[in-house]
């Protein structure tokens, strides 16, 4: 069994999923022009009885600066809110990114690279 959940953090705050346009952009303003962090947990479970395994994958993000005009035409692609911290890398979001420093399919959701490894020692 896996399940994985992801949050951003910045400034010790952390941002889920958007609840409204509002959200989003108060979200996408904390981010613009700054280097934030991008959480996910990831637990493995062996069934029945066999090994578990949990992980938290880290990632920092940093995003170009953003104009009004460009939070409100991202916002209005519908694209934020359905991630974690109002943006998708690997959609419309990934123009706003201009570093990352860690796993890219970490801020997707799902770090493969650590899953791949965590299936693999179970079977040791």
């Amino acid at each position: 069994m896996i399940a994985a959940d992801t949050i951003v953090v910045v400034d010790g705050e952390i941002f889920g999923k958007p609840a409204n346009a509002a959200d989003a952009r108060r979200m996408l303003r904390a981010l613009t022009d700054r280097t934030h962090e991008v959480l996910t947990a990831l637990s493995l479970a062996k069934i029945p009885g066999g090994p578990e395994a949990l992980h938290v994958e880290s990632t920092r993000v940093s995003f170009v600066p953003l104009s009004e005009k460009d939070v409100d035409d991202y916002i209005a692609t519908g694209e934020p809110f359905d991630k974690a911290g109002a943006y998708g890398i690997q959609g419309i979001g990934g123009r706003f990114i201009w570093r990352i420093e860690g796993c890219y399919f970490n801020v997707m959701g799902l770090p493969l690279s650590r899953l791949w490894t965590t299936i693999r020692s179970f079977g040791k």
